[in-house]
């Protein structure tokens, strides 16, 4: 399409937990992104400022909205405004498909955070919704925007370091508050535990360097038929490379996630456990070196993409509604694998 003189998108953000919380501080960030209005139920700004939060990773500090920024209490209200352009839903999972829905038939673009569903087929009500809607739908996907991460697209394409021929993926921390305390369980409000709230970011990003693996076969730790909370699944490629990646919620504290990818030249490591030294590259022959990465995280990469292919008329290309479709449908095969002891086809 077209690229337009616009200069600013005027965003409204639904749903102001952790999620909600690192979005806006995204956005303010980011000069072509105006925080028009937000939105939450029990969660409100007072006079301008939005208390601050605890997440998988920290508490954030508060966030300085400004008395300008509107503020309703039902989705309804944001989506009758006309100055919202963007609908940013960080709301609980459960409630991402009708609320999608609702704002992509009022004519808004909409950035879902992950996952797009709980079910693969929620996902797929909200997609055939966006087929036909004004506006696009982009899922929340920030490990494709991630530094360190997002430069593998390229390295598996191109064959930087020759053919890949493993890769690691490792996502793991300590059971979130929120969902210790049920908060988002029963009721129908089930996230669908470690699987789906967390190791389906290393599921997306096994499908974006690789396409979708042609079967699967998973071990976990549950109880009876309550969610995941530790996954370990391999993706089967015919020809290689041999994938596999381990999510889990049964870390005692802390959060670290890491890769390895064994090419035939080169390995490349990245673990968060090394700060600033996070990102290495062991080539043939050579000593081994660090990669530092300036700028923001995939946060803050994810959404300036959104704000720009709203700004420039384009739908997002990089993740599209498809991928969280996608990842839907992977980590289904992989609860089922899990639960059943079996390979399970794609």
């Amino acid at each position: 399409m077209a690229e337009t003189t616009k200069q600013t998108v005027n965003i409204g953000v639904v749903g102001l937990g952790f999620m909600g919380v690192t979005h806006l501080r995204a956005y303010q960030q980011n000069p072509s992104a105006r925080i028009t209005a937000v939105c939450d139920a029990v969660r409100l700004p007072v006079n301008g400022v939005l208390q601050g939060v605890a997440g998988n990773v920290k508490k954030t500090d508060d966030i300085h909205l400004g008395t300008q920024v509107k503020v309703y209490r039902k989705l309804e209200e944001l989506l009758a405004d006309p100055a919202v352009e963007l609908v940013d839903l960080c709301t609980p999972t459960p409630l991402h498909p009708e609320q999608a829905i609702a704002a992509l038939k009022s004519g808004k673009h909409v950035f879902c955070e992950k996952p797009l569903a709980r079910t693969a087929a929620a996902a797929r009500e909200i997609l055939s919704v966006a087929q036909s809607a004004p506006g696009f739908l982009m899922p929340a996907m920030c490990m494709r925007f991630w530094p360190g991460w997002s430069w593998l697209k390229q390295v598996v394409e191109e064959q930087s370091y020759g053919k890949i021929l493993t890769a690691r993926f490792r996502r793991v921390t300590a059971m979130p508050t929120w969902s210790k305390q049920g908060t988002y369980t029963g009721g129908g409000m089930d996230l669908g535990g470690a699987l789906y709230d967390l190791h389906i970011h290393d599921t997306d990003f096994v499908n974006f360097l690789f396409g979708r693996p042609a079967s699967v076969f998973s071990t976990g730790i549950f109880q009876g038929d309550g969610p995941i909370d530790h996954v370990v699944t391999h993706y089967q490629y015919p020809g290689g490379p041999a994938v596999h990646a381990e999510g889990s919620w049964l870390m005692t504290q802390g959060f670290n996630m890491a890769y390895t990818i064994m090419c035939e030249r080169a390995t490349l490591d990245f673990d968060l456990a090394r700060g600033a030294d996070a990102m290495q590259i062991m080539e043939t022959g050579a000593e081994p070196r660090v990669v530092r990465y300036e700028g923001g995280d995939g946060y803050s990469g994810e959404t300036s993409y959104v704000v720009d292919c709203v700004l420039n008329q384009r739908s997002p290309s990089i993740v599209t509604a498809k991928d969280g479709l996608t990842a839907l449908e992977i980590c289904e095969a992989e609860e089922k694998s899990a639960r059943t002891g079996q390979v399970v086809s794609l």
